[in-house]
């Protein structure tokens, strides 16, 4: 299932860049943040929605929007590509339900393994402090 974003729905901001560059830099607005409500976006089926806003994630707002900064590149049109990337993937990370966890539980071999690894380790210790150095 493949989730069309209309351009309407997203709102692009041209930033100056930070870090080194020189002039290029301080001149030329290439940075982009891109915003993307999801909680009030009407292409977004209502499951993707709930699962993209469950989401830990520190680029989502209180208020349910996304907030991509991209800055990678040195021109305006590539670090847009890059947005629009990035933001497809969010969105594609969404479309698919988290498998639910099975409980087990360990075999009896598992546990008298792990009870003989500790007993082993314990008698160790045990006979290290019980001898007599010279």
């Amino acid at each position: 299932m493949a989730i069309t974003i209309p351009e309407q729905e997203l709102v692009e901001r041209f930033v100056r860049s930070t870090g080194p560059g020189g002039q290029n830099v301080n001149k030329v607005a290439t940075a982009v943040e891109l915003r993307f409500d999801i909680a009030q976006s009407p292409s977004l089926p209502e499951p993707v929605r709930e699962r993209l806003l469950s989401k830990r994630d520190r680029r989502v707002t209180g208020e349910g929007v996304l907030v991509i900064s991209a800055q990678r590149f040195r021109t305006q049109d590539r670090n847009r590509q890059d947005a629009r990337e990035r933001l497809a993937a969010f969105v594609d990370s969404g479309l698919r339900a988290p498998k639910p966890r099975i409980a087990t539980k360990p075999s009896r071999a598992a546990k008298e393994r792990r009870i003989g690894a500790k007993k082993e380790r314990g008698a160790t210790k045990r006979d290290r402090s019980q001898r007599q150095w010279d």
